[in-house]
């Protein structure tokens, strides 16, 4: 009895009769691990759209893929991603680019003797150029352009005295300094710079810092790295595309590789909730990215993917290459949130087009996607009038069971949304009426998603079945105070093979 009655009158109370709907979680939440321009570091940080990791991150850093991994995310149809930073706290930011050009001399062969660097960096570096031209008396003039900004200086030698390039444009220009160039044999007026325009452009790359792998790992006390992503319920998937650029740049080896991405199937199998997207080693054939992945790595997961090969961007650094190739994760994120956007986490993200990729590090053809397949290689090819397509969707599972993506992430949604919604029942009364309550939310919750199309059967009792009765709640498990309820679902897989069996026929 809620209430005691002591006072004659009418008495109107509210009752809770309804049921308590299971709301779906979200499936497409990208984490990403890597370096930064800025920033904290090791803290996982919200961010909602490329001008927020901007704000918070940074821009494009040369060397790193961070950053061109997140554009990647958002450009393909990702909303929301946890971004942490790598690095340590004692480490210097990382510096924007400098434009450099250089300027090459008079002399025989045109030896470069000096070099314009732009006084900015990033953005701000972009469309400086420098234009050389005779004069009278051995002479010279330096015309600098930036858009509508122009500064002439005429009259330069290279000789000392009042007229130095380097003394007046150091002194006076706004965009650029000048740096000498020591070339032996040559007279001063030879290394007066040649007639020309030259470009100022971003060259060369960042030199990472040596990474620890524990950098990656973190503490979940300390709430960084892998360990501070166990206190975010949301996120779905974690990438760390950077775990590459430091292998190019010597920050880890092969072995360091592998225990930084094992670090991350670790922490997606103890969460039980999210999946690893892995990058390979770069520059793979797809017989070394054979033997890599089944000799050398050897991992075996439900609870993680791997795509092969690189891909072809838009160099987003100013100067130097138009196109850049870097590893696939990040926008493999963003195609696993797009599609399910569009149709359903049920659907495999496979057969999509891969928005922002230009080419690929490697063509496959069908007969080396036929060794790469079986082993958990989800490859991604060009196709003719059909552009780039990711053309694979399993996890590195040994397991049959879990060889689909869909599968192993519609099974993430489906135990994760049943946890959340029904936290009603702990210290309810174990008795037959919260049984009833429990099967009917669940139940309600499961139709809901067989009709969606992630269940496979012609009815909903084809689909699934949800038991929570005496018999798998006898007096021994109440006792202890447990609930047991017993939910099996036939998840639909893919049409991976599709055949058609054709032949002769002849009409009687």
């Amino acid at each position: 009895m809620a209430s005691a009655y002591l006072t004659p009158g009418v008495y109107v109370e509210e009752v809770d009769r309804g049921s308590k709907p299971i709301e779906g979680v979200g499936t497409a939440v990208a984490a990403f691990l890597g370096v930064a321009e800025k920033g904290p570091f090791g803290k996982a940080t919200m961010v909602a759209n490329w001008s927020q990791y901007v704000d918070q991150f940074g821009g494009f850093v040369p060397g790193a893929y961070m950053a061109q991994s997140v554009y990647g995310y958002f450009n393909n149809g990702g909303t929301l991603c946890f971004v942490v930073r790598v690095g340590s706290e004692d480490a210097a930011e990382i510096p924007a680019p400098q434009a450099v050009a250089e300027i090459t001399s008079k002399a025989s062969g045109n030896p470069v003797t000096l070099k314009a660097l732009s006084r900015e960096s990033g953005a701000a570096a972009e469309g400086i150029s420098v234009e050389s031209a005779d004069g009278p008396d051995d002479t010279f003039t330096l015309t600098v352009k930036k858009g509508t900004t122009e500064e002439k200086f005429e009259g330069l030698t290279m000789a000392r005295g009042a007229k130095n390039a380097l003394e007046v444009v150091n002194k006076t220009s706004t965009l650029i300094t000048l740096e000498e160039v020591r070339v032996q044999g040559i007279g001063v007026p030879e290394r007066a710079p040649a007639t020309g325009t030259y470009a100022l452009a971003v060259s060369g790359t960042m030199a990472l810092a040596p990474v620890d792998p524990g950098q990656y790992e973190g503490a979940v006390a300390d709430r960084t790295g892998l360990g501070g992503l166990e206190a975010i319920d949301q996120v779905t998937m974690v990438c760390a595309p950077d775990i590459m650029a430091a292998y190019q740049n010597g920050a880890l080896d092969r072995d360091g590789v592998k225990a930084v991405q094992l670090a991350m199937i670790a922490h997606c199998e103890r969460m039980g909730d999210r999946v690893a997207i892995l990058d390979p080693l770069p520059e793979l054939n797809a017989q070394e990215a054979y033997e890599w992945r089944v000799n050398e790595a050897g991992y075996d997961s439900k609870y993680a993917a791997l795509y092969y090969p690189w891909i072809q961007v838009a160099n987003p650094i100013p100067g130097g290459a138009t196109t850049a190739v870097m590893p696939p994760s990040g926008h493999m994120a963003g195609v696993w949130a797009r599609s399910d956007g569009e149709r359903g986490v049920h659907k495999a993200p496979a057969n999509e087009v891969i928005r922002g990729v230009l080419g690929l590090g490697l063509q496959l053809t069908n007969s080396e996607q036929s060794v790469l397949n079986p082993v958990g290689v989800n490859c991604i090819r060009a196709f003719p009038g059909r552009g780039i397509r990711v053309w694979g969707a399993r996890t590195l599972s040994s397991d049959p069971s879990w060889r689909y993506l869909n599968v192993r992430r519609l099974f993430n949604y489906v135990e994760k949304s049943i946890f959340n919604g029904t936290q009603w029942v702990v210290f309810e009364p174990n008795d037959m009426g919260l049984w009833e309550k429990v099967k009917r939310d669940i139940n309600a919750f499961l139709t809901r998603v067989w009709m969606d199309g992630a269940l496979f059967g012609g009815t909903p009792s084809e689909a699934f079945f949800v038991k929570c009765d005496a018999e798998n709640n006898p007096a021994a498990t109440r006792d202890v105070g447990q609930l047991i309820v017993d939910i099996g679902i036939a998840p639909v897989k893919p049409a991976e093979f599709v055949i058609f069996r054709i032949g002769q026929y002849s009409p009687e």
